[in-house]
């Protein structure tokens, strides 16, 4: 009986340290898992605080470049003040001659011809003036154009679009359509269960609805196949998601008609740039039809 007794105690304390020698190595796992995790995270916040002063900069920029216009607009002003007020005063020493000198009615009409052609060439100058504030007008706004394309072009070939893009327009654009105030969002989720990888390019998420936002640098006909095969595994991967609807969007640039068309046959919305101004559904009413 205590040669068994001392073989059931050699046994309790194999289990022992056995359990206690895993655990230290669970810990230990743990520990550098958080360690790495906190590490990415810091990165993370680096570059978004990178990016945030890169905004600063052109901001200020454009800010700077927008007050040395208004000065500019204001010397004009003044100056044409300057101009009208030197023109009253010679108006004025003008009637008074024509009052002292009513005998040179002759000269006093050529004086008045003059100056109805220096009228002229003032309402020409004004015309001239007017036509290029709005050729200014539409250089400023294809200048906007371009940069957005330049800027287009650069996410592109940065494989950034999703940053820099779509997820900069996708809260505004869900308020605007859906009447969505976004309680969750996130950029390039990925799960794994069992062995299979699942990855979506940005969710955001409301009360009752959950968007699947899928992009393309070169939308395709069979993305459109692709994405509704996908979001049927969705709620697999996601299921803290499930009872909301899922809304599929698929972001690019520019699309295509036909890849337009398509989507819009199997339901899901087209988010892109509307005439290099602004990002936007493109096809929202076809859709909802």
């Amino acid at each position: 009986m205590a040669v068994l007794l001392e073989e059931r105690v050699e046994t309790l304390e194999t289990i022992l340290s056995n359990f206690i020698r895993n655990t230290d190595r669970a810990l230990q796992r743990l520990e550098k898992e958080m360690k790495e995790f906190k590490d990415q995270m810091l990165a993370y916040r680096i570059e978004a605080e990178q990016r945030a002063q890169q905004r600063d900069k052109e901001m200020k920029e454009f800010k700077d470049e927008m007050k040395a216009f208004k000065d500019q607009m204001l010397a004009y002003r003044i100056e044409a003040e300057q101009r009208a007020q030197q023109r009253d005063k010679e108006m004025k020493e003008f009637k008074d001659e024509m009052k002292a000198f009513k005998e040179e009615m002759k000269a006093f009409k050529d004086e008045m011809k003059e100056f109805k052609d220096e009228m002229k060439a003032f309402k020409e100058e004004m015309k001239a003036f007017k036509d290029e504030m709005l050729a200014f007008r539409k250089e400023a706004k294809e200048e906007a154009r371009q940069r957005n394309r330049e800027w287009t072009n650069l996410a592109k070939k940065m494989g950034t679009l999703v940053e820099d893009l779509i997820a900069p327009a996708l809260r505004p654009v869900l308020k605007k359509y859906f009447d969505c105030e976004v309680t969750m969002e996130g950029q390039r989720m990925f799960r794994r269960i069992e062995g299979n990888d699942y990855e979506i390019d940005a969710i955001a998420a409301c009360d009752d609805k959950v968007f699947m936002v899928e992009v393309r640098s070169t939308p395709r006909l069979q993305d459109v196949s692709e994405f509704v095969d996908k979001s049927k595994r969705f709620f697999d991967f996601f299921p803290e998601y499930k009872g909301k609807r899922l809304i599929i969007i698929f972001g690019s640039i520019t699309f295509p008609e036909r890849v337009i068309e398509e989507a819009s046959k199997s339901g899901i919305y087209v988010l892109a740039w509307k005439e290099w101004e602004y990002m936007d559904i493109l096809n929202f009413d076809m859709v909802k039809q």
